[in-house]
C-alpha cells in the first residue's frame, strides 16, 4: 500500500469523479495559501506543482456532476463564471455580494429622507469642514476634503468603505459621521469592531479622545461607545462554526463600525455581513495596501478594487457634498465626477491625505515607492538617501541594530510604570518570519542578551522584572484582548505583576499567571503590529532570496508602523525583489458584481 504524505494530494483522493483529481489538488493547494478559488485553466498555468500528468479535462469540468455544480447545487465542488471554488467557499462569498445588494437596496429607499437630514444640519456640517484645511505642498487630490465627503457618504449609504493610508484620518472621519448620527437620531445604536480586541479598543479611545468641538449629549455619547471584537459582536457559539447573530437574527444596531477590515477573512466576512440587517448602516475601516487576512480571501482589498478608481461620483452626488464645502481648493473636482455602472460607485472613499508624514518626502515617500513597486526611487534611498528619516543598511550591521535597541534603556530606566510603558511603545523592531536569522525568536533573544549585558535585565526567570509581553489570546474575563502589550515588574509588596493601561489611559496589574498566552515583545511579526505606531521602528527582513513571504504588503505595513524614523536591514537584491512581489489571492467577487446590478 502507497502511503501519500501530500495533504493535498490525500483530499483529491477522495473524488473518484474521473479527470477531477488535479483540479481538485489545486482547489485545496490554494485554499492553503489564501486563494478562495481557482480559474479552471489553472492546472495547465501550474501544472508543474500537480502531482498528476497532463492532458487534464478543462473542457469537460463543467460536466463532472454531481462532485461539480453550478450556482445553486449541493455539490462537493461548484464552477462559476471558470472558477471553481469549494462550496463553502462559494457560498460565503454568495453571502457577502447578498448581503451588500439587501444594503445598497434599501439605502435608495432612505436618501431622499436623508440628504434632508443633513440639510437641516449644514451648520454643523460647515465646523466640521472647517477644521479641514489644505495644506502648502500638498497635492491638488490630498487637498479635496475627502473626509467630509466620507462622513456624508457613511450617513447617506448604508455601505460605506473608507480606506486610506496611515494618519489620513479614519477614525476621525468615522467621529464625524457618528457626530452626525448622533445629531440626527440622539439614540441611535453604535456598534464598534475589529478583529482583535486591541484594534477595537483603539478605536473606542481615539473616538472618545476626538478633539471635534462637539455638544456635550454628544460627547456623552461617545464616552458610551462599547468596542468588541468581531466574534464577541456576533456572539460567537464555542466549539462550533456558527454565531448567535445571523441572518435570521440579525444585530440590533442602527449602525456597525468595523475596524482593521483588511484582516478579516473570507468566512468571517461572509458571517458579518450576514448578520447585519438590510436597513443598518455598515462602515468598513482599512488600509487597501496593507496585508491581508490570514486565513483564506482579501476581501476588503477586493471590494476596494471592484471599481476601477476609488473616490468617484455622479454630478448630483458631487453637487450635494460640494455645497458643505465652503474652501474652493477642497471641493471634490471635476477629474472625481464621472458616470459610472457599478454598485459600488460613490460607496468606496479613499483618504489622500497623511498627517503623519507626507506622501512628498521621508517615510510617506518611502512607503508609496514600496506599494508602487518604484524601483528607481527604492534604488535612489538605498545609495543616495537625503532623508533622516529611512535609513536604509544593506550590509545588516550589528552596531546599528544594537544602537536601536539601545533605546529600550528609556523604559528599563523609568520606574513610573505608566510612563515605563509609553516609552516602550516609543520603539519597535518588526520581523517579517519567525523563524531564521532575523526572525522573532533570534531577534527577542538577541535583544535580551543585548539589554542583559548592559542593562542587569535578569533573565533567570519566565516572567523576569522588565519583561515586555505581548498577549496571544483573548482573556474577557481580565479585559485583555489578542495584542495588549504590558511589562512584567513586581509592586510595591514585591509581588511581581503584568501592568498594562486600560482604555483610560490608567495603569493596571493582573497576577502573570492567569495570562498562559504570551510572547515576549521587544520585537513582534510585522503582521502583529498592524492598526499600531511607534516614534521608531527598524525592520529586518530575511537575507534568504525569493522567500515568498516577502510582500510589498508586508513591508508597507511594517515601514508605516513609523512615525519619525524607519531602519530597514535587508540586502538590496532582497529589498527590491519585496518591492517587486504582491500579494495575490483569487477569489470572484470583482467579476460577480453583476449578479447584484
Amino acid at each position: 500500500m502507497k502511503t501519500i504524505n501530500d495533504v493535498h494530494q490525500q483530499f483529491a483522493g477522495f473524488f473518484k469523479q474521473e479527470g477531477l483529481a488535479p483540479f481538485a489538488y489545486l482547489v485545496s493547494k490554494r485554499l492553503e495559501e489564501g486563494h478562495i478559488c481557482i480559474h479552471n485553466n489553472d492546472v495547465v498555468r501550474y501544472s508543474k506543482e500537480l502531482p498528476y500528468s497532463p492532458p487534464y479535462s478543462v473542457g469537460l469540468l463543467g460536466k463532472m456532476k454531481p462532485t461539480v455544480g453550478a450556482a445553486g447545487d449541493i455539490s462537493p465542488f461548484i464552477l462559476h463564471k471558470n472558477m471553481l471554488y469549494l462550496h463553502r467557499y462559494f457560498t460565503y462569498e454568495t453571502k457577502l455580494l447578498t448581503a451588500i445588494a439587501a444594503l445598497l437596496k434599501n439605502e435608495k429607499e432612505m436618501l431622499q429622507q436623508r440628504q434632508q437630514d443633513l440639510l437641516l444640519l449644514k451648520p454643523l456640517i460647515l465646523t466640521l469642514q472647517a477644521e479641514y484645511k489644505p495644506e502648502d505642498g500638498g497635492t491638488a487630490t490630498e487637498n479635496i476634503d475627502w473626509q467630509l465627503a466620507a462622513a456624508i457618504q457613511g450617513v447617506l449609504n448604508n455601505f460605506s468603505i473608507i480606506t486610506g493610508g496611515p494618519g489620513t484620518g479614519k477614525t476621525t472621519t468615522v467621529a464625524k459621521i457618528l457626530t452626525l448620527l448622533f445629531s440626527i437620531k440622539p439614540d441611535c445604536k453604535v456598534a464598534l469592531a475589529a478583529p482583535t480586541g486591541k484594534a477595537a479598543m483603539r478605536m473606542a479611545e481615539s473616538l472618545k479622545s476626538t478633539t471635534l468641538q462637539l455638544e456635550p449629549a454628544i460627547k456623552q455619547q461617545f464616552s458610551l461607545l462599547n468596542p468588541n471584537t468581531i466574534h464577541r459582536l456576533l456572539k460567537y457559539i464555542p466549539n462550533s462554526v456558527y454565531f448567535r447573530h445571523n441572518s435570521t437574527n440579525p444585530l440590533p444596531y442602527d449602525v456597525v463600525i468595523v475596524d482593521e477590515a483588511s484582516m478579516i477573512d473570507v468566512a468571517l466576512f461572509a458571517k458579518l455581513l450576514d448578520a447585519v440587517g438590510p436597513h443598518t448602516r455598515l462602515i468598513l475601516l482599512g488600509d487597501k495596501n496593507q496585508l491581508a487576512s490570514v486565513e483564506a480571501g482579501s476581501m476588503f482589498g477586493d471590494l476596494c478594487n471592484a471599481v476601477e478608481g476609488t473616490n468617484l461620483f455622479t454630478n448630483t452626488t458631487a453637487d450635494f457634498i460640494n455645497q458643505f464645502i465652503l474652501t474652493k481648493e477642497c471641493v471634490i473636482a471635476d477629474a472625481f465626477i464621472q458616470t459610472i455602472d457599478h454598485p459600488l460607485a460613490g460607496h468606496i472613499i479613499e483618504l489622500q491625505k497623511s498627517h503623519r508624514f507626507k506622501s512628498t518626502g521621508g517615510i510617506g515617500k518611502f512607503s508609496k515607492a514600496i506599494i508602487y513597486n518604484e524601483q528607481d526611487v527604492l534604488s535612489a534611498f538605498i545609495h543616495n538617501n537625503t532623508e533622516a528619516a529611512v535609513e536604509i543598511d544593506t550590509n545588516t550591521k550589528q552596531q546599528l541594530f544594537e544602537s536601536f535597541v539601545d533605546g529600550y534603556k528609556e523604559y528599563l530606566q523609568e520606574k513610573d510604570c505608566k510612563l515605563a510603558l509609553q516609552k516602550f511603545n516609543d520603539l519597535r523592531v518588526l520581523c517579517a518570519t519567525r523563524e531564521g536569522p532575523q526572525g522573532l525568536y533570534a531577534t527577542n533573544r538577541a535583544i535580551e542578551q543585548y539589554l542583559q549585558k548592559h542593562y542587569g535585565l535578569d533573565l533567570r526567570q519566565d516572567f523576569y522584572e522588565n519583561r515586555p509581553i505581548i498577549v496571544t489570546k483573548n482573556y474577557p474575563e481580565l479585559k485583555l484582548f489578542n495584542g495588549d502589550i504590558g511589562i512584567i515588574r513586581t509592586d510595591d509588596n514585591g509581588n511581581m505583576r503584568a501592568w498594562f493601561e486600560d482604555s483610560d489611559k490608567n495603569i493596571r496589574s493582573i497576577l502573570p499567571g492567569y495570562i498562559d498566552s504570551a510572547e515576549t515583545v521587544f520585537a513582534m511579526t510585522i503582521h502583529k503590529s498592524q492598526g499600531s505606531e511607534y516614534k521608531q521602528v527598524l525592520v529586518l527582513l530575511p537575507q534568504n532570496t525569493g522567500n515568498q513571504l516577502l510582500t510589498r504588503e508586508l513591508l508597507y505595513t511594517a515601514v508605516t508602523r513609523a512615525r519619525e524614523k524607519v531602519l530597514v536591514q535587508a540586502s538590496e537584491v532582497v529589498l527590491l525583489q519585496t518591492a517587486e512581489a504582491t500579494v495575490e489571492r483569487a477569489s470572484g467577487i470583482i467579476n460577480r458584481f453583476d449578479e447584484i446590478l
